[in-house]
């Protein structure tokens, strides 16, 4: 079968659907750093946990994306496909639900909520979309057998060099008290995740709406019932109970049906035109943007290591989308590994 694309899809050129994809992901990228950072900042007030809020994500996407999911799934049996679906929700094997879900819907999630109450948004804004063009490229090299060229590890080599002047200096205040490298480890241990998320995709060769319903399923499953549970007990220090309607509702729709529903099928969909570690790339306006939102939103700082990193990781990214120049007709004719509905 061949891997139709969307009927709503298909009115439009597939560079069009592939330009639209990214506009739309590194603006969500962009808000959702200074909108997570403004959540999380304890100087700010904020009632709910980054466990909370990581709460709020997936339940607002599970609300739009398992109710679809299990239509899909009923639809594949309909037309006698069977075994390409996880708790009947998930329409995809469930091998794949789980190391995409685990990756890109859970673990990612708990680490970047987390960072955000250590370390600023301009730390952010050059450590996560930064770094993520890194753990891309190695991992894309390890899992599908990419080639870093000599210009794209120029590119790369720009990129760590402006990661280690703003998470290098703030290791230094390890000794001193401070606490803002943890959250830079954890921004940068974000940033792999969702680069292992992007490489499975491309890997597994997903379709963008399936794969985004795999990992909401699998986070769906495996947190909610649990930190329920733990937060209704007194285990762990939650104000799900406590906090305003309105911040619940909020968080549930910025972080679960934006951060995860609208960019999740747009993120997806740009692996599969422009390729993982192009499609990383191109986000190279998003380290910019954010740092500028969050110096004229929240007030923050910029020192002088923060702004040379925010310029090298930059310069890097834009080197590598040089350097990278992908055939496009390859990855707009990749097929799924499965049978979907409708191909």
């Amino acid at each position: 079968m061949t891997d139709a694309p969307h009927p709503l899809l298909a009115r439009f050129a597939p560079r069009t659907v592939g330009i639209a994809a990214a506009v739309i992901t590194v603006l969500i990228w962009t808000s959702f750093i200074v909108i997570a950072r403004a959540s999380n900042d304890p100087a700010r007030g904020g009632l709910l946990t980054p466990f909370d809020i990581a709460y709020c994500r997936i339940v607002g996407a599970s609300l739009i994306l398992l109710p679809l999911g299990a239509w899909l799934v009923h639809q594949d049996r309909a037309r006698g496909i069977r075994g390409a679906s996880w708790l009947r929700i998930s329409p995809l094997p469930g091998h794949i639900t789980i190391k995409t879900g685990f990756f890109g819907g859970l673990l990612y999630a708990l680490l970047a909520y987390s960072a955000f109450v250590y370390a600023p948004a301009v730390h952010a804004s050059v450590l996560m979309p930064g770094s993520l063009p890194l753990w891309t490229a190695l991992l894309a090299m390890w899992l599908l057998s990419d080639r870093i060229t000599p210009a794209r590890a120029a590119g790369l080599a720009l990129i760590v060099l402006g990661d280690l002047l703003v998470g290098g200096l703030s290791l230094l205040q390890v000794f001193e008290g401070g606490s803002v490298w943890i959250g830079d480890l954890l921004f940068m241990t974000a940033a792999m995740c969702w680069a292992c998320y992007s490489v499975l995709a491309r890997h597994y060769r997903l379709d963008a709406v399936r794969a985004t319903i795999a990992i909401t399923t699998f986070a769906c499953v495996a947190y909610l019932p649990m930190y329920t549970a733990m937060a209704l007990t007194g285990v762990v220090k939650s104000q799900l109970f406590h906090a305003p309607w309105r911040d619940l509702l909020f968080q549930a729709a910025f972080q679960g049906w934006g951060s995860v529903v609208i960019s999740g099928v747009t993120f997806t969909q740009m692996i599969r035109h422009f390729g993982p570690v192009r499609s990383t790339m191109i986000t190279a306006l998003v380290p910019g943007l954010s740092a500028l939102s969050a110096v004229l939103l929240l007030g923050e700082p910029l020192h002088w290591n923060l702004a040379a990193g925010l310029l090298l990781v930059t310069g890097g990214i834009l080197f590598g989308v040089r350097a990278a120049a992908p055939n496009l007709s390859k990855n707009i004719a990749m097929k799924p590994v499965y049978k979907r509905a409708g191909g």
